[in-house]
C-alpha cells in the first residue's frame, strides 16, 4: 500500500515537473520534507532497527527527488 502511494507521488511530480517545471519544486521540497520527518521519527529507535525503520523513508524521498528532476530534464529537451 505504501509502496503504491510514494509510486503515485513519483508520477505525479513527474508529470508536474515535465508540464511546469517552476512550480514543480515546491511540492518536491514538501514531500521530501514530510519523509524526511518520518525517516527522522524512525531513526530515533536504538540500535540497527532504527536503520531498518528509515531506511524505507530515505529511498522513498531520493525517488521523489529523481522523478522531479526527470519531469524537469526531460521538459528541457524537448524541442519547443
Amino acid at each position: 500500500m505504501i509502496i503504491g502511494v510514494v509510486v503515485a507521488i513519483c508520477v505525479v511530480l513527474a508529470v508536474l515537473a515535465f508540464l511546469v517545471p517552476r512550480l514543480s519544486h515546491h511540492p518536491q521540497r514538501g514531500t521530501q520534507r514530510s519523509l524526511g520527518l518520518g525517516a527522522r521519527a524512525g531513526g530515533k529507535a536504538p540500535g540497527p532497527l532504527g536503520r531498518l525503520l528509515s531506511k524505507p523513508f530515505h529511498s522513498s524521498s531520493r525517488a521523489v527527488g529523481r522523478s522531479g528532476s526527470a519531469g524537469r530534464r526531460a521538459r528541457r529537451r524537448m524541442p519547443f
